[in-house]
């Protein structure tokens, strides 16, 4: 394997593994309840949140990630902070990936769940209101496993997203080789140094991760399309 992926790779993979796994798990916790908000809210701040949350999606990440280095490094808000309470540097670090990973991930969270939410719809939670359940015990007991697909959804396209991250993640954590070096700045690096071997080796491998992705999720919504019937 070595040979195909060059001595670099695994590493790299680790370590892309790790941040991927860690983003969706944060990403969960933080965007169902947001999602949830964002569904049934009625604030005038729903817009410019929904807004916000979606920014991602139409920022160029060079853009996102060159103001995420000026807020995380050391004479930014987040980077002095973080320095002043003895947690060391942000920048070049997992930690700062960890933090990119997640705004720059975040609409790909909260959008699924809240589709989800909002397809709930109000009878279900009037319903555990009326047999005397308050408002979180609907929330867990009716409104989390109804929107599992969601849930599911969310988990899974913020976990392939992580995978394919760049732009951001470079201007954060640039490319130091087992500490902040991912897949695709690995891909990125064989390609500048005319390794095309090792480039077309990790780039197939993500490629077809990403198909199966996309097919799982088609094959998901088509289950629970049959199921709604």
């Amino acid at each position: 394997m070595d040979a195909w992926f060059g001595p670099a790779a695994w590493p790299a993979i680790w370590l892309t593994l790790k941040l991927a796994a860690a983003t969706t798990l944060l990403l969960l916790l933080l965007a169902t309840p947001l999602a949830w908000w964002l569904a049934h809210s009625r604030s005038r701040w729903q817009a410019l949140v929904s807004a916000l949350v979606t920014l991602p999606l139409v920022l160029p990440p060079t853009v996102l990630g060159f103001y995420l280095l000026v807020a995380l490094g050391p004479h930014g808000p987040l980077g002095s902070l973080s320095e002043s309470l003895g947690l060391g540097r942000l920048t070049f670090s997992f930690s700062g990936l960890l933090i990119g990973s997640l705004i720059y991930s975040l609409p790909f969270a909260v959008q699924p769940i809240q589709r989800a939410f909002e397809a709930i719809g109000a009878r279900p939670m009037e319903a555990a209101a009326t047999l005397r359940a308050s408002p979180l015990d609907a929330f867990f007991s009716v409104a989390l496993p109804l929107a599992r697909p969601g849930l599911l959804t969310a988990a899974v396209l913020s976990f392939a997203h992580t995978l394919g991250e760049f732009g951001v993640v470079l201007m954060i954590g640039g490319n130091i080789p087992g500490q902040t070096q991912l897949i695709s700045m690995l891909i990125y690096g064989h390609v500048e140094a005319m390794e095309y071997r090792q480039a077309h080796a990790l780039a197939a491998a993500m490629l077809l991760f990403s198909f199966l992705v996309l097919v799982a999720l088609n094959l998901l919504s088509r289950r629970q399309s049959r199921v709604a019937r």
